[in-house]
């Protein structure tokens, strides 16, 4: 058992407490109250959230309007459902710490609902530490899961389950969604999918372009992909790229794992958390079909999409950052 150190601070973020934690603050509070189309924030029940995990020069802001969209009154654990970036995984796996340090204080991890989810018979794994300390995508949820903890006076009684989830295929994604429904289904667990969008560029090896951007009347135009000399409109390239996200947020919206699934591979669009998205649509339907879920409920509704930057020529790059919240 240890400490898993903050590493990104200081360089993905601030690693000062203050200035930290007047970020967090300001952002959260940028969001508003009340959503139209969805009333008072948080909505009662919305237990998931879908959130980036950049830099929070780039993704903070955005981020916020799913912390916001989070319901934790009832919260004594924080699922944290992140991809791997630096080591291949055909599995999900989860961490050995006791604690998880930010800079604005340790969250402490619920090591019997880590051991008890690691003897459930799924290929569940250990990380190392140098592993856990290597990824980003856990700890980039961190500081805002303590502040909105801290706000609620909740951060010394909350602990919180983080998952590393691997590039596993969707029968998998199924098998282990099935073990999280019943984790899902405790009120007192909130759970935090971490996911980029689209990652655009050259340097991504990606560059989808709509050749004609999708309309009702034609959701699945023709697409290519570009090259430093390609010619491209009458859109803009990042116009594409918003068409490209947003069909797969409402893919994510329908509420079926398997139309997201079909997405994915149809459009290869590189969103890195894929995987933790499509175990937790995939746990929510464990619910609903146990009928645990009332009409209208387990669905994701996104409220905020933004992009790092505007692609307006082929040797541009940018990563999208979309933020949804679910009632379950």
């Amino acid at each position: 058992m240890s400490t898993r150190t903050a590493t990104h601070s200081n360089s993905w973020y601030t690693g000062n407490k203050d200035t930290l934690s007047t970020q967090l603050e300001g952002w959260l509070n940028a969001v508003g109250p009340e959503l139209e189309g969805v009333g008072k924030l948080p909505p009662d029940g919305a237990r998931v959230i879908i959130a980036p995990h950049a830099g929070y020069s780039y993704s903070g802001p955005a981020a916020a309007w799913a912390y916001k969209s989070l319901d934790i009154s009832k919260a004594k654990r924080v699922f944290v459902l992140g991809p791997s970036h630096h080591v291949y995984l055909d599995r999900c796996d989860l961490s050995e710490c006791r604690y998880y340090s930010t800079p604005l204080g340790n969250l402490t991890l619920d090591t019997d609902i880590l051991k008890e989810i690691h003897e459930s018979g799924e290929k569940f794994g250990w990380m190392s530490l140098e592993t856990d300390e290597d990824e980003h995508s856990i700890e980039m949820h961190l500081p805002y899961i303590y502040k909105v903890l801290d706000m609620a006076k909740k951060v010394d009684t909350v602990k919180v389950v983080p998952i590393m989830i691997g590039a596993i295929n969707t029968q998998k994604e199924k098998a282990y969604g099935q073990v999280l429904a019943k984790y899902l289904r405790d009120p007192e667990n909130v759970f935090v999918i971490s996911s980029d969008f689209c990652h655009w560029g050259t340097r991504f090896a990606y560059t989808h372009y709509y050749s004609t951007l999708p309309t009702d009347s034609n959701p699945d135009p023709d697409s290519t992909s570009l090259n430093i000399r390609s010619k491209t409109g009458p859109h803009k390239i990042h116009e594409s790229i918003e068409a490209l996200d947003r069909l797969g947020m409402s893919s994510v919206e329908t509420g079926s794992h398997d139309h997201f699934a079909g997405y994915v591979k149809k459009t290869h669009n590189t969103i890195c958390g894929r995987h933790p998205i499509g175990v937790i649509m995939a746990a929510i339907e464990v619910l609903q079909k146990e009928n645990q879920l009332p009409d209208g409920k387990g669905r994701f509704k996104f409220v905020r999409y933004e992009q790092s930057s505007k692609v307006k020529e082929p040797n541009d790059s940018s990563v999208s950052y979309a933020s949804a919240f679910a009632v379950v």
